[in-house]
């Protein structure tokens, strides 16, 4: 299989999609990766030993955080993503990764890589760790900021084969983000896309509240894209502002310091429950082709899982599966 990566994307591109992609493809020798990106930026990254599965493509031009998306992707055509998402669409790859901006990947999706055919709007799903180390994957979570029910619906099926095919889950419970469990609770979008969620062939367990979440509640969570990037925020902020206090409260003394230099092995394994880096990135679940937005400010540990996660992906036929179920053929 052959995977490109947008060196070009992200806080610390190109250094972490140098690094991470280095760290992928000595682990996995049976995978080509391909550096999408600037060769004179890329090469002080490489090393002397570059694997033989490790190639680099040369792009001139880089989509950045501030780019207005349609128009870069129109106007860049030799950006990084740009090229990386014409590979893909060419059949010359079988995945891509970026930790680039999300608005011009969406549109590298939409534009340049294609839809899957029946989807209408492709959603963003990353993962959200959960208690029970299961983790949740939620859409859509920033891709569209408004959604219909029926969008809603495609969501819900999509998640849920994502989750049998690229993780195991045999039955993946799905709910949808609400005010409350009751299922006459939420506004109109929610209210309509209740009973169509019941009509799929999947485990709907009704509405779930955002307090539940964390605890495992379900292994798919459904909801708009302005409700869910809100929510992915919120979590990511709690965290921070807890790991802020922790260490705040453990440097605070003497006693606070061997306090925590005792409990270090449980605080560090507390941190990695709650750390995204370890979930790798997050698919464009709906495009034609396997697409993977890693975090912008992934490092090359998130690189590297994001590369395992698109491994998993297409050895499970996750594109393919989706399109067959929506489609029925």
């Amino acid at each position: 299989m052959r995977i490109v990566i947008d060196a070009m994307g992200g806080d610390n591109a190109p250094a972490a999609s140098v690094e991470g992609a280095l760290l992928a493809a000595k682990e996995w020798k049976d995978t080509e990766i391909v550096l999408v990106g600037d060769e004179t930026a890329i090469a002080p990254y490489l090393g002397n030993e570059r694997p033989q599965n490790l190639t680099v493509q040369h792009a001139s031009e880089v989509i950045t955080s501030d780019d207005e998306p349609v128009r870069a992707v129109r106007r860049k055509k030799d950006a990084s993503m740009v090229v990386a998402g014409r590979m893909l669409r060419e059949g010359s790859a079988d995945a891509m990764i970026s930790a680039g901006n999300t608005g011009a990947l969406m549109t590298t999706g939409l534009l340049v890589v294609g839809r899957m055919h029946g989807i209408e709007r492709p959603a963003l799903a990353p993962m959200i760790p959960t208690i029970d180390d299961k983790g949740m994957l939620a859409l859509d979570l920033g891709a569209n900021m408004d959604a219909k029910p029926e969008h809603l619906a495609q969501y819900a099926l999509m998640g849920s084969i994502y989750r049998q095919k690229v993780q195991g889950i045999e039955r993946p419970r799905v709910g949808l983000l609400n005010v409350g469990t009751e299922p006459g609770k939420g506004n109109e979008l929610t209210k309509v896309a209740y009973p169509l969620l019941e009509k799929l062939p999947i485990h709907f367990i009704g509405n779930v509240e955002a307090r539940d979440i964390l605890m495992g509640t379900c292994d798919v969570l459904v909801c708009d894209g302005f409700a869910g990037n809100i929510l992915l925020k919120s979590v990511e902020g709690a965290a921070g502002a807890i790991f802020a206090l922790l260490k705040e409260q453990f440097t605070s003394s003497l006693k606070t310091k061997l306090a925590a230099a005792m409990l270090m092995p449980e605080l560090r394994s507390l941190k990695g429950k709650l750390d995204y880096k370890e979930h790798g990135g997050a698919p464009l679940l709906g495009l034609s082709r396997l697409v993977v937005k890693s975090h912008g400010s992934a490092d090359a540990n998130a690189i590297k899982n994001a590369v395992r996660q698109a491994r998993i992906a297409i050895e499970n036929q996750l594109v393919e599966s989706i399109s067959k179920e929506i489609t029925g053929k």
